[in-house]
This record gives C-alpha cells, sequence and structure tokens, in this order.
C-alpha cells in the first residue's frame, strides 16, 4: 500500500522547514526596530506613546476586525494555499510600506507624503505610514501563523506534534534574537540608519519564495489524499461550529491563557533594550545582545520541551511552570537591581515551556475540522494584548516620568508590574485549564506521540 506523504520523514520535516523561514523573517521584522528604539525616535520624532501606538498597531486589524479569527474560518474554507497565498501577500506589501514610512526617500516628499501630512497633523506623516504598514503586516502575519498551526497539524498529528511546534516556534524566536542583535550593528556600520528595515524586507522576500516552494509539496500531498480517498483537509466546517468552540471551557481557558501570557512577554521585548539601557545604562548594542538571551534561549527549549510533551506529556504543568516562572522574572525586575542576564535566561525558559505545550494541547482540545478557526480565534484574542499593552507601557512610562528632561534616565518600576499582574492571570488561566482537563478527559497531561 502506497504511503502517505506525510508518513515520510524527509518530508514533513522539509515542509516544516520552509514555513519555519516564513516564521523566521516575520519575527524578525516584527522587532527590526525594538533594538533601535531610540533612534527610531530621534530620527523620526516619536514620544514613547507614539512608538508604542506604532509597535502595538500590528494588531489593530486583528482586535478590532476580528481578522485572525475570519482568517482561521477562511482558511477552513479555501484550504491552506489560497489562503496562504493571500496573506502572505499583504505581510509583503505591510513591510514594504513600514520600511518606506521610516526612509529618507519618504522624508524627502515623495509622493503620499503631503496627503499623510494634511490631516492628524499632530502626528508625521512617517509615523502614520510606518502605522499603516504594520497594520497591514499584522492582518497579514497573524492570520499567516493561523496557517502555519495548521500546516504542522496536519503534517506531524500523531507524530512529532509538539516537537515540530516548538521547532516552528525556535525559528520565530531566533528572527526575534537575530533583529534585536543585528539592528544596532547595521546602523552603527551602515550608510544610513533605514538599512535596518530594508535588510528585514530582504528577509521576507526569502521567506516568501520559500512558500512557494512549500506549496508544491502541500499539493502533492493532498492530490495523494485524494486518490487515496482520504480527505487531506476536511471541508465540513459549518459557522454552527463557532459556538461550540466558544462553550468549550478548556479551549476558552487556553485562549486566556495565551493573551496574558503573550503580553507579558512580547510588549516587554519592544522595551527591553530601552528598559536595559535605563535601569542597567547599557549601550543601544548591548542592551541589544543582552535582550537576544531571551528569544536565544527559546530557540534551544522549545523544540527541547516539545520533544517531552510528545514523549513524556505533563502539558497543563508546563504550562502552569511556565506562568509561574514568567511572574518571579518581572518581580525581579521590578523590585531588584539584580544582574538582568539570569532573569532574562529564566524568562527564555518560560517563553520556551508554555507554546510547546500551548499550540499543540488545542489539536487535542479542538476537532480538525475547527483548527483553522480555534487558531484564528486565538490568535485575535491574543492581538487585544498586543495591540493594547505597548500603548498602555507607553502611557504608564510617559506618566511615570513626567518630570524627567529629555535623554534622562527613566524609570520602568511601574511598567515592569504591570507586566508581572498579567502573568498572575496567565497562571490563574492555566490551573484552571488543568481542572477542567481532568474533568474533560483531553489528555493533556498525557504524550502527544502515538506509538507506531
Amino acid at each position: 500500500m502506497r504511503r502517505a506523504l506525510n508518513e515520510s520523514a524527509l518530508a514533513r520535516w522539509a515542509a516544516l522547514f520552509l514555513i519555519s523561514l516564513v516564521m523566521f523573517a516575520t519575527y524578525y521584522f516584527y522587532d527590526v526596530y525594538s533594538g533601535i528604539k531610540s533612534t527610531l525616535q530621534t530620527e523620526i520624532g516619536l514620544s514613547n506613546a507614539d512608538y508604542g501606538m506604532m509597535y502595538g498597531a500590528y494588531s489593530f486589524t486583528n482586535s478590532f476586525l476580528l481578522m485572525a479569527f475570519l482568517g482561521g474560518m477562511i482558511l477552513d474554507r479555501w484550504g491552506i494555499r489560497k489562503t496562504g497565498i493571500v496573506f502572505i501577500s499583504l505581510i509583503v506589501i505591510g513591510t514594504l510600506g513600514t520600511a518606506f514610512g521610516a526612509s529618507g526617500y519618504f522624508h524627502s516628499g515623495t509622493v503620499g507624503y503631503g496627503f499623510l501630512g494634511s490631516f492628524l497633523q499632530h502626528y508625521s506623516p512617517a509615523l502614520k505610514l510606518m502605522v499603516l504598514g504594520r497594520i497591514i503586516f499584522g492582518l497579514g502575519a497573524e492570520t499567516f501563523y493561523v496557517i502555519l498551526n495548521k500546516i504542522i497539524a496536519k503534517w506531524f498529528k500523531t507524530k512529532e506534534l509538539a516537537l515540530a511546534f516548538g521547532i516552528n516556534v525556535a525559528f520565530g524566536r531566533f528572527g526575534t534574537a537575530a533583529a534585536l542583535i543585528l539592528s544596532p550593528r547595521i546602523v552603527a556600520h551602515a550608510a544610513h540608519w533605514t538599512s535596518a528595515g530594508w535588510f528585514g524586507i530582504m528577509l521576507i522576500l526569502i521567506a516568501l519564495i520559500a512558500f512557494i516552494f512549500y506549496l508544491i509539496i502541500d499539493f502533492r500531498f493532498d492530490r495523494q489524499m485524494s486518490e487515496m480517498k482520504t480527505a487531506g483537509e476536511p471541508d465540513n466546517f459549518s459557522i454552527r461550529d463557532i459556538g461550540l468552540l466558544l462553550t468549550n471551557k478548556s479551549f476558552i481557558f487556553i485562549v486566556l491563557l495565551c493573551v496574558t501570557f503573550y503580553s507579558a512577554v512580547f510588549p516587554f521585548l519592544g522595551f527591553a533594550p530601552d528598559f536595559l539601557m535605563n535601569k542597567f545604562h547599557f549601550t543601544p548594542v548591548f542592551s541589544g545582545k543582552i535582550t537576544s538571551l531571551l528569544p536565544f534561549g527559546t530557540v534551544v527549549f522549545t523544540p527541547l520541551f516539545g520533544w517531552w510533551c510528545d514523549v513524556k506529556g505533563k502539558s497543563a504543568s508546563i504550562m502552569i511552570l511556565g506562568s509561574f516562572l514568567l511572574i518571579c522574572v518581572h518581580l525581579i525586575f521590578s523590585l531588584t537591581s539584580l544582574t538582568p542576564y539570569v532573569p532574562l535566561v529564566i524568562l527564555g525558559i518560560a517563553f520556551s515551556l508554555v507554546p510547546a505545550a500551548m499550540w499543540p494541547a488545542v489539536a487535542k482540545i479542538v476537532e480538525v475540522r475547527r483548527l483553522g478557526t480555534a487558531y484564528g480565534f486565538m490568535f485575535t484574542i491574543q492581538n487585544y494584548g498586543l495591540m493594547l499593552v505597548p500603548l498602555i507601557m507607553g502611557k504608564v512610562l510617559d506618566a511615570t516620568n513626567k518630570n524627567v528632561p529629555a535623554g534622562g534616565t527613566l524609570n520602568y518600576f511601574w511598567t515592569i508590574i504591570l507586566l508581572a499582574g498579567f502573568g498572575i492571570l496567565g497562571i490563574l488561566f492555566a490551573i484552571l485549564l488543568k481542572r477542567d482537563d481532568k474533568r474533560m478527559g483531553y489528555g493533556l497531561e498525557l504524550p502527544n506521540k502515538i506509538s507506531e
């Protein structure tokens, strides 16, 4: 009997590698300006609140317009290939718009500069174009992450599911680390500081090519499934299935864990280099390098913890542990002046534990036909946090440093305490998830891999 294409280790790992390149490039561009926050603010003239607005604009459509949720429904209807082409195109357009908004060519008064300067004049045209670019980028990227999750579930369910998720996440974290390290170095050595953004664009284009190669493999897989009279992508999704998702307590708990946990991590990364510069008086380059300890830690630990979930289980307990470590780290940062190295490594471990267990757990709680919608709903709710928390952090930072002169040392105490509060909510939802799993029997504490 002919074996399915996903039974070939070479084929499924090749597919994972190609889609993980997209993960790397989009995560790189998400944080491409984080390591050069002060340079960006100086060159374009942004307040901390403006920077938070630009950073959080990524999540606008996915929050207010529920686009990641709708994208998940579209994915369950249209399938991976058609949906993927649409949303990776938005990624390319959004990243180009963001980098162009920061460019000297745009500042020189090119097409669109005058129009953007004609309204909301208390915001600069550069800020407005960067916000628009981030919005389009976020619209494409967040739904594309939904697509990536469904691709992994499609190729790896009952196999190395958590390990595959972990490797995919590791590529994303490595993209973040690379952005934090390379952006300040590119600015320091390039002819113009905007080269950092254009380098991110180059990576996005490489990712586009990689996804095109993946589409060829995906087409072969689905054609083979059709020939074997086995549905590669179930298409019997119904709008009524949404109600079943929203009444599933375990699913709601894991969604709430997702938004609170990521709200305490990703926005922190956006401010971390500046936080380290102000609290520990590091240079911009060194601050980006130290901050990269966090995503670099996840590159190693996320696949490792994913492997553990595959062969040993204990996913629910791992989510509780990761949430607890997150709280400890933010309390150390806010309440003490201890060296940042150890807390950042611990935060990297926490940032590995929860995603390694959480994303594969959804495939146990939710049926395959609703998986795109489920992941889309998670990303939508997560994006409320990713949009609002950076803006709130910026406002808290400004409000608690009113008397600090320009270029003075900022006090991040209340800003980091805010993140610790999100961590406390996260551990509460993780505990409720474990309790509900015992009641429903989803098997979150059991191994993911089925013995062959």
